[in-house]
């Protein structure tokens, strides 16, 4: 007589693993597309990390829960006394997250292939609104640099930050600049090159200057009209 329970259990476990690799290629798609075409200022590697995490978490839960109403109502109530300490500023960062979370989801369910096919329209709408973003507002970038302390002159000038930006923008128009013998300050408008963007090149400038710099960037597209 075969053994009704192993078949089943056989079955679940290639279902379980099915799901489990697809969440990781899909997750991982996800979260190079963050790291690449993100706009946020926040450390970006730091979230696209836990993207594959989230994702994989919920294909678990959901293919444990999706056939008992107890373990799902108890999931409920463990859930209920997460707290998270770290809040999440960045609206593009959150929906990042809920679609690693949609995704976790649709495969936990079974449903792989609606899965795969809304995920990819996602990236694609995802990409494409990037993308004409980044051509309307990439002109209304404008970056400031402060630094203040002893031999400041040493430490920074324009030909430097001019030195450390040329390989990420396309144009770099000086606005305005205050030198003095403690403090350092400059305003300039980017423009940056295909295949970089602008929070990449503040995160480059900021590396390498001193550790008392700081380093501003102000998208004009966005600030209400006087």
């Amino acid at each position: 007589m075969p053994d009704l329970t192993a078949d089943i259990l056989t079955i679940e476990i290639r279902e379980l693993l099915t799901a489990l690799l697809t969440g990781t290629i899909i997750s991982s798609i996800l979260a190079w597309h963050y790291l690449k075409y993100g706009r946020t200022m926040t450390n970006r590697s730091q979230a696209g990390y836990t993207i594959p995490i989230i994702t994989l978490t919920i294909v678990l839960i959901i293919f444990v829960v999706k056939s008992s109403i107890a373990l799902s109502l108890g999931l409920v109530g463990a859930l209920s006394i997460v707290r998270f300490r770290t809040p999440i500023k960045e609206p593009e960062e959150l929906a990042y997250l809920f679609v690693a979370l949609g995704v976790g989801i649709g495969l936990g369910a079974g449903q792989t292939w609606t899965t795969i096919i809304a995920s990819l329209i996602i990236l694609i709408v995802i990409t494409a609104r990037t993308l004409v973003w980044s051509q309307k507002h990439n002109s209304n970038l404008y970056v400031n640099v402060d630094l203040r302390g002893p031999e400041v002159a040493d430490k920074v000038n324009f030909d430097k930050i001019e030195e450390i930006l040329g390989p990420m923008v396309k144009i770099l128009d000086l606005k305005r600049i205050d030198v003095g013998s403690d403090f350092f300050q400059a305003t300039m408008q980017i423009t940056c090159s295909k295949g970089n963007s602008a929070s990449d090149a503040v995160e480059k400038l900021r590396g390498a200057l001193p550790d008392t710099a700081n380093v501003t960037l102000v998208d004009q597209g966005n600030s209400p009209s006087p």
